[in-house]
């Protein structure tokens, strides 16, 4: 009795110190975000009281290198939705369509094979992602776009799609693996075929957790640095053209932090500004995409 006691007390104990564990890690999690924003408020704040809000957000040129500078961020703005709308044209076609084959039509042998092949292209540095759009992806789309420039916007996208895809594929695919068996054998038992239950049942009732793959995609590739760095451009100019150059936000923080501005410039104070941009934009898109999430659930 003594020992079924103690045995009871010690797993209760590990039980609180596990429990704390979790709490702590969560603590942890939330306190490392509010830093992030707690910082990149704080350090926006001389920016913002020499260059009016109102500037800042409607402006259309920005050259804050010059001496008499324009700080508009409608131009790396345009340039990063661009490159991202590129991307996720080609990501979530592609992304969906695997994903549906791999769920519905693909046999278990090939699936458990392919799934870690597609993943392997998450897992490549991005760095080389943007050497192989300017050396490879670039080349090739002039053979077919003949004015296209040496960077340009579309190229970087079509890379980037190009790395989003295993998200988009892993999580939608995981997404209707979920939904019960019995919805398909009740569409099989109505006369559907398996494309028609694929898309007209399974696809529909997964859309809650497959639009999660497509939020989390396009929160990737808003912040993505280096194949835009490196690919796209570094002029900041208005562009809603992907057959043009330009320059995003992410690529302009990256000039800057590499560059020889000095760290107590008004430069450099502009790429947190910039920056605060960026996280309140990935943050609407986030908050948008949780509420279409809810709207359309379907499996719990």
């Amino acid at each position: 009795m003594l020992n079924c006691s103690r045995h009871s007390n010690i797993k209760k104990i590990k039980e609180y110190f596990l429990s704390l564990l979790f709490f702590c890690v969560t603590c942890f999690s939330l306190f490392v975000t509010v830093g992030i924003v707690f910082l990149l408020f704080k350090e926006s704040l001389p920016f913002f009281r020499a260059v009016p809000l109102n500037d800042f957000l409607f402006g259309k040129k920005w050259s804050p290198l010059f001496a008499n500078g324009h700080y508009g961020v409608l131009p790396l703005l345009s340039a990063t939705l661009v490159v991202a709308s590129v991307s996720l044209v080609v990501a979530i076609p592609i992304g969906t369509l695997l994903a549906i084959y791999l769920s519905e039509f693909a046999s278990h042998r090939f699936r458990e094979l392919f799934k870690p092949f597609l993943e392997l292209l998450g897992g490549i540095p991005t760095v080389v992602y943007g050497y192989f759009a300017l050396t490879f992806v670039t080349p090739a789309l002039q053979k077919v776009f003949t004015s296209l420039p040496s960077l340009s916007l579309l190229s970087a996208g079509f890379v980037m799609g190009i790395m989003v895809i295993p998200y988009i594929t892993s999580l939608s695919e995981d997404a209707m693996r979920v939904v019960p068996f019995g919805w398909r054998e009740a569409s099989y038992a109505l006369g559907a075929t398996s494309f028609q239950t694929a898309c007209r049942v399974v696809y529909p009732a997964a859309f809650s957790g497959i639009f999660s793959s497509y939020v989390l995609a396009a929160s990737r590739v808003l912040g993505e640095t280096m194949i835009v760095s490196i690919a796209a451009g570094l002029e900041a100019k208005m562009v809603f053209n992907p057959m043009q150059s330009g320059q995003t936000m992410t690529a302009y923080i990256v000039q800057i932090v590499g560059g020889d501005v000095p760290y107590d410039g008004f430069a450099f104070r502009a790429i947190f500004a910039v920056g605060l941009s960026l996280f309140a934009m990935t943050l609407i898109f986030n908050l948008l995409g949780q509420w279409i999430k809810r709207s359309f659930r379907y499996v719990n």
